[in-house]
């Protein structure tokens, strides 16, 4: 089913892919997987708001690992897009206590936090980051002087 789906993605069938999902879902609401791919589907389409309430539900009904970092990065990004930062700035700070490795959650959570005029703080993050994910020796000599990068 999931291999169907990813077809459909690829080939940019995201309306066909949409309607597959209706039909699954239908089916089988209850399933995490298919909730969460689902609000890929209207994602994909530009349909943010459509897309909100099955990200939620796949976090609430338990994603595999892998899945449930991307939904919570599906999810932070849609609220902010939609203009909902607070709650933006919620679910990726969640995700980054689920996931302190991921990287990618926290350059979102920094957007976020700019979002919601959190200025000093999202710089941080996203220099903490930056810092964290380069190698560029240019940017990393400062590493060392500057304190604020520490």
């Amino acid at each position: 089913m999931l291999e169907q789906l990813k077809k459909l993605r690829e080939e940019k069938n995201y309306e066909e892919a949409r309607n597959f999902m209706e039909g699954v879902l239908e089916k089988e609401p209850d399933r995490a997987e298919y909730q969460y791919q689902m609000a890929w589907c209207y994602d994909n389409l530009g349909l943010e708001r459509e897309a909100v309430p099955h990200y939620e539900r796949a976090i609430q009904l338990g994603l595999p690992s892998e899945d449930l970092e991307g939904a919570y990065l599906g999810l932070g990004s849609t609220y902010r897009v939609l203009g909902r930062y607070e709650e933006a700035a919620q679910i990726l700070k969640e995700a980054i206590a689920v996931f302190p490795e991921a990287e990618q959650l926290k350059v979102f959570y920094s957007m976020a936090l700019h979002n919601v005029g959190q200025h000093q703080q999202a710089m941080e993050v996203l220099l903490h980051t930056l810092v964290n994910t380069t190698n560029d020796k240019a940017i990393l000599r400062y590493k060392k002087i500057d304190p604020f990068l520490q």
